[in-house]
């Protein structure tokens, strides 16, 4: 099993850098609807809302890039999992209040529901700690 850890660790950390390079550039590319997005979560004003819509997937996709090419991995996986824990609150917070919406993860390209992003997301974490690991490890 240890021999392997090397693999699962770097495999955590270019899928999770991919994912969020691939989901940052969908949502920068249609920042109105990402926009539109996140006003239906109920949670931030409407200016707020425009904002994260046009920062977010910037972030997003600066983190994953750091991420694939093995540069402030420890960083960018603690940002990505910050991230992504924040927005399983928020998806919480949508099936609480009992709000039937697309999650605006991938933008419009893959309309999910908030249940099964919550699932997708906590793989999300999980790949987010293998990668924060593996930015920890000394190179061979």
């Amino acid at each position: 099993m240890k021999r392997y850890l090397p693999h699962l660790l770097l495999s955590c950390r270019l899928a999770l850098g991919a994912i969020f390079v691939y989901a940052g550039l969908l949502k920068a590319l249609d920042v109105t609807s990402f926009a539109g997005s996140i006003a239906n979560y109920q949670l931030l004003p409407e200016l707020l809302n425009y904002l994260a819509a046009a920062t977010l997937p910037y972030i997003e996709m600066l983190a994953g890039s750091l991420l694939l090419i093995r540069r402030h991995v420890r960083g960018a996986a603690l940002l990505l999992g910050g991230l992504t824990g924040v927005f399983m609150i928020a998806l919480a917070s949508v099936l609480i209040r009992g709000l039937d919406i697309d999650c605006g993860c991938f933008g419009v390209a893959a309309p999910t529901s908030a249940v099964t992003a919550l699932w997708r997301n906590a793989g999300l974490l999980l790949l987010a700690a293998g990668a924060f690991v593996d930015g920890g490890r000394r190179s061979a």
